[in-house]
């Protein structure tokens, strides 16, 4: 089930969902806009090794905006932290940036219960985007689960990305033994 904005209000009241900032503007019928941050990332290497950690190079929006360019893989990140330790968070892409060509994920779209942290965005671009710090790029879905969790994200051992950031995070992938 989809929880409706009285739902997250009240699942935010229990402490089972954390908005930060929250700004009761951005809470839609069923789902909350989160931002762009000033973040972003690209690979240094034009060719990704899947067993090798693929370093990124950061950098910032500047107050005029950034174009993101076809071709160019983009890491973002967004302005919210959010927790959810009772909740399965779903993010998907605002329609007017999708319309623009811009895409914030490819496959990574679902949080686990017990994520908390920072969204990292899969950025790319059918034609040259401009885009800018705080715009909003997509909505959080919250979806209610049923049944006793035995391991949530932020307890397990083999958990990728739960170092609090702020930035943009590559591929872990490497970590996976393959």
């Amino acid at each position: 089930m989809i929880l409706a904005d009285s739902e997250i209000l009240e699942a935010m009241e229990r402490s089972e969902i954390l908005i930060d900032p929250f700004d009761r503007s951005c809470l839609g019928t069923n789902s909350y806009d989160v931002h762009l941050s000033r973040h972003l990332a690209t690979y240094q290497n034009r060719v990704l090794d899947a067993r090798k950690h693929n370093e990124i190079e950061h950098f910032e929006i500047p107050e005029e905006g950034y174009v993101l360019e076809p071709q160019i893989k983009y890491h973002g990140s967004t302005i919210e932290y959010t927790e959810s330790p009772a909740a399965v968070p779903f993010l998907v892409g605002k329609s007017s940036v999708l319309r623009r060509g811009m895409d914030i994920h490819a496959t990574a779209g679902n949080g686990d219960v017990g994520f908390c942290n920072y969204w990292t965005l899969e950025i790319s671009v059918k034609q040259p985007v401009r885009v800018y710090e705080g715009m909003p790029v997509g909505q959080l879905i919250y979806f209610r689960v049923e049944g006793k969790i035995l391991n949530p994200y932020n307890e397990k051992d083999s958990a990728k990305y739960n170092g609090k950031t702020p930035l943009p995070v590559e591929s872990m992938m490497w970590k996976n033994k393959f």
